[in-house]
């Protein structure tokens, strides 16, 4: 007596519970079925495939660049990336991270281009999963005396020293290849295009966030636990009104034309 056609939902069980080696194999059988339902199933899977199939590339293209700097002869590659230069308060921070070379984050990109939930989510894993990860600031105080681009370089700097591992290369975002004492290439929409600066924008940011969130309890007409120190309109009107306080870069406008009330 022959077999029973599987159920719809039989289907849809199979389709999540099987092996990649055989989701292709179901997807072909799949969608031959006379059912709609099951070949809808197998349209999905197949989305799904492509999907999965696409972000792996992804995540090989990303890893690119750290191999070529193995293939060169460097065995510990961190990247580095930095956030808050343009705030009007808080720290420029900087993080490093070292990413083994078969370490694949699936979702890791810039953080700018991630909610803030799923850059929490792969801030964890990015701690967790790397071989090494530091971060570090520069302060207000350091920005208004050195300038926002020496103070960076500041940041950068302590973040790699605080790493456990010792690294001999450093791929670094933007064009700056700044003077790390170490070789270091810089690479234009690096947190996009390298692993492990990605991994280093989603860190810094998630940690930067927090402490600026932590701080907000202090000083709250400004807001800093929603504009995290940038020049919103509503943190610029309370600077206006209140002037700057301890936080603020008294180098940058509007702060630096208005007095302290602190």
């Amino acid at each position: 007596m022959p077999r029973p056609p599987e159920t719809i939902t039989e289907a849809r069980r199979r389709l999540a519970a099987c092996s990649p080696d055989e989701l292709a194999t179901l997807i072909r059988r799949y969608s031959k079925d006379p059912r709609a339902g099951v070949r809808q199933l197998a349209a999905s899977a197949a989305g799904r495939l492509c999907r999965e199939a696409a972000e792996s590339a992804r995540l090989e293209a990303l890893m690119r660049h750290q191999q070529e700097l193995h293939a060169l002869g460097f065995a510990l590659v961190a990247g580095i990336d930095e956030v808050g230069r343009g705030a009007l308060a808080g720290p420029v921070t900087a993080c490093a991270v070292v990413l083994r070379c078969d370490t694949r984050i699936a979702g890791l990109d810039d953080s700018k281009k991630l909610a803030p939930d799923a850059r929490r989510r792969l801030a964890d894993v990015v701690r967790t999963s790397s071989l090494a990860w530091s971060v570090a600031h520069a302060s207000p105080e350091e920005i208004d005396r050195h300038g926002i681009g020496h103070a960076t370089r500041l940041a950068w700097q302590r973040a790699l020293e605080g790493l456990s591992v010792t690294v001999d290369h450093v791929l670094l975002d933007g064009n700056d290849a700044g003077r790390l004492g170490i070789p270091t290439t810089a690479v234009v929409k690096g947190d996009s295009l390298v692993a492990c600066i990605a991994a280093a924008s989603i860190v810094a940011k998630v940690e930067r966030d927090a402490l600026m969130e932590s701080l907000a309890p202090a000083y709250p007409v400004y807001g800093f636990d929603e504009n995290r120190g940038y020049g919103t309109e509503a943190h610029i009107a309370a600077i206006r009104v209140h002037g700057p306080s301890p936080l603020h870069r008294r180098s940058f406008a509007p702060c630096c034309s208005q007095d302290s009330l602190f």
